[in-house]
C-alpha cells in the first residue's frame, strides 16, 4: 500500500512551516531562491506529489472568494500609434477576448502602449510594480518592433498573444495557422475540386514562421502529381506599411497573370485582398470561373472561408495567465 508523503512531513524533514513549503513549491519569490531549491530537492527525496484533488478544491475555494478589487492586468502593444492595432480586425478581436473574459473572472484590464514617448523596460517595469500589476499580456507589434522585450520578468507571470516580439520566451496562445490551411483544403477538396492554388505575400507566411505555406505544402502531399500547384509566393517592399495601416499587400499582377495562365487552379486559397483585384482585372468571376477560398474569414465575409475566433485566442490568453498569477509562476 502506498502512503502519501504529505506536506507537513516534508516541512518537518526541512525545518519550516508547512506554509513555506507550500509557497517554495510554487515558486512564491517571498521564499529566497536557495530556500526554494533546497525544499524541492527534499520534497523530491521523500516522494512527495501534490494531491490533484485537494488542488481543484483550493482553486475552486479561491475563484468562490469574491473580492473588493481585483489588481488590473496589463495590456502591452508596440504598434505605429496608441490604437493603430484596433485598425485590423484580429488584433482587434483579441483585445475584446481578453477584455471580456478578463471581466468575467473578475479583472480590470489597462492597456500600455511601449512606443509612449520615454518609456522604457525598466520604467514600465517599475510602473507595472507600483500598480500591484502582476499578470502582463504582451500583444499586436508591428513586425519592426520585435526586438527583446527586457521588462524585469521575476516580478511578472506573462503570456504572449500571436508571435512577435519573439524574445523573451514567453508561453503563448495564438491562431493555428497550419491547422487552418489544413483545414481550408481538406474542405475543398470534400466539395470535389481537385487543383488548388495559394496565393500569399512572403511577409505574412514570416509573420508566422512559415505556418502558412507549412499547411498547404503538407496537404499538397497527398495530391495526385498532375494537381499539385506551386504556391505564388511574392514579395512586397510595403510589407510593414501593410501591416500597420490594416490593408493588406495586393499581387503584382504579371506574377499573378502568369501563375493563373499556367496552372489554371479550380480554387485559390488566399485572402480577398491579395488576389480578387487581380481576378477582376483579368474578367473572372467567383465562382463561375474560379473558386476562392478566404484564409482569415471576417464575421462580415461574403465568401467562403476560415474564422480563426481571435476573440477565443484573447480569451485563452487570460485564462492560461490568471492560472500562472494562481501558481506565482513567472520569469
Amino acid at each position: 500500500m502506498n502512503i502519501r508523503i504529505t506536506m507537513a512531513q516534508v516541512a518537518a524533514r526541512a525545518g519550516v512551516h508547512p506554509t513555506t513549503v507550500s509557497l517554495a513549491l510554487r515558486s512564491h519569490p517571498s521564499i529566497p531562491a536557495a530556500t526554494r531549491d533546497r525544499i524541492r530537492c527534499i520534497a523530491e527525496e521523500m516522494g512527495y506529489r501534490p494531491d490533484p484533488a485537494l488542488t481543484a478544491l483550493t482553486a475552486y475555494r479561491h475563484a468562490k472568494t469574491r473580492r473588493r478589487e481585483m489588481p488590473p492586468l496589463a495590456y502591452l502593444t508596440h504598434w505605429d500609434s496608441e490604437w493603430g492595432w484596433k485598425q485590423t480586425h484580429a488584433h482587434a478581436a483579441f483585445q475584446a477576448g481578453v477584455l471580456a473574459r478578463a471581466t468575467s473572472l473578475g479583472y480590470r484590464m489597462e492597456h500600455f502602449w511601449l512606443g509612449e514617448p520615454g518609456m522604457s523596460p525598466r520604467r514600465l517595469s517599475d510602473i507595472l510594480a507600483a500598480r500591484g500589476i502582476s499578470g502582463v499580456i504582451v500583444s499586436s507589434h508591428l513586425p519592426e518592433h520585435d526586438q527583446p522585450l527586457q521588462l524585469d520578468w521575476t516580478r511578472f507571470s506573462a503570456v504572449r498573444i500571436d508571435c512577435l516580439p519573439h524574445m523573451p520566451s514567453l508561453h503563448h496562445v495564438t491562431n493555428d495557422q497550419r491547422s487552418i490551411t489544413q483545414l481550408a483544403v481538406r474542405r475543398i477538396q470534400a466539395a470535389g475540386y481537385r487543383r488548388i492554388g495559394m496565393v500569399i505575400p512572403s511577409w505574412w507566411d514570416d509573420y508566422v514562421d512559415l505556418a502558412w505555406s507549412a499547411g498547404f505544402l503538407a496537404e499538397q502531399l497527398r495530391f495526385a502529381p498532375e494537381d499539385q500547384i506551386p504556391i505564388l509566393l511574392y514579395s512586397d517592399p510595403h510589407s510593414s506599411v501593410a501591416v500597420a495601416s490594416g490593408c493588406e499587400s495586393l499581387v503584382p499582377a504579371r506574377a499573378f497573370s502568369e501563375w493563373y495562365k499556367r496552372y489554371r487552379p479550380e480554387v485559390i486559397l488566399s485572402k480577398a485582398e491579395f488576389v480578387c483585384p487581380r481576378l477582376e482585372e483579368l474578367g473572372l468571376a467567383v465562382p463561375r470561373d474560379v473558386g476562392f477560398v478566404e484564409l482569415y474569414l471576417v464575421p462580415d465575409g461574403s465568401t467562403a472561408g476560415v474564422r480563426n475566433n481571435c476573440d477565443r485566442v484573447g480569451a485563452l490568453a487570460v485564462e492560461v495567465l490568471v492560472g500562472f498569477m494562481q501558481q506565482h509562476v513567472v520569469g
